[in-house]
């Protein structure tokens, strides 16, 4: 595969990152022209402002990483997101709802990120770590009556990630038109042909330079 780059978002999401760690995602991205750098909400304006000139998109996460934020908070964390450049929502589901089988919940949640982002495409993230298989199937069949653009696993922060069985899973309930994302634990290029072969269209990884080096890296999303 010629053009890994396309796929992946180049994240880096720790609450402890600086300035000049965040210079050096946006001057990898916009040299590898990856997808996108996905950061936290603060630093969406400062990216959009550096990457100008680029194709990159800025990503950005709602209600993250625990999604248990009520939806009108999500909704306004998603208008201000786009206001200062996201291009790209990554949201969080409710994931409590969703455990406590309350399914008007939780289409009503992301359908209120979905609404709010007014045609800005809309990943939709299920915390597949936390789930059953049923939940999984359940939460994506949701997130595409909602109108998100994309079903995605994980966040990174509450134990495993991306698996190729997940995606596999992930693919076949949402069909072929729905984006689905793996992240969370794809470290090399190795995994990251294992996801694409299993049905994935982007990938979230904070190691997006030495995926496309063909090398190892840390991530943690």
């Amino acid at each position: 595969m010629e053009n890994i780059a396309a796929y992946i978002d180049h994240t880096l999401l720790k609450p402890d990152a600086t300035k000049d760690q965040i210079d050096v995602i946006l001057e990898e991205a916009a040299a590898h022209k990856f997808a996108s750098v996905c950061v936290n909400p603060y630093w969406v304006s400062y990216c959009a402002d550096k990457l100008q000139g680029t194709d990159v998109k800025v990503c950005t996460v709602i209600g993250f990483p625990l999604g248990a934020s009520t939806s009108a908070v999500k909704a306004l964390e998603t208008k201000d997101a786009i206001e200062k450049g996201a291009g790209e929502i990554d949201m969080v589901i409710n994931i409590g709802a969703l455990k406590s089988g309350d399914l008007v919940t939780v289409e009503s949640d992301i359908r209120a990120v979905t609404e709010a982002a007014d045609g800005v495409l809309t990943k939709v993230i299920i915390e597949t770590a936390l789930l059953t298989e049923e939940e999984k199937v359940t939460a994506c069949e949701l997130a595409v009556k909602a109108g998100a653009d994309f079903v995605k696993t994980s966040t990174g922060f509450s134990g495993g990630g991306a698996t190729v069985a997940d995606i596999a899973l992930m693919r076949k309930t949402v069909g072929p038109d729905i984006g689905v994302k793996a992240s969370g634990g794809v470290r090399d290029r190795e995994a990251t042909l294992a996801m694409i072969e299993a049905g994935a269209t982007r990938i979230g990884a904070s190691a997006g330079v030495q995926i496309i080096a063909g090398g190892a890296g840390a991530s943690d999303y």
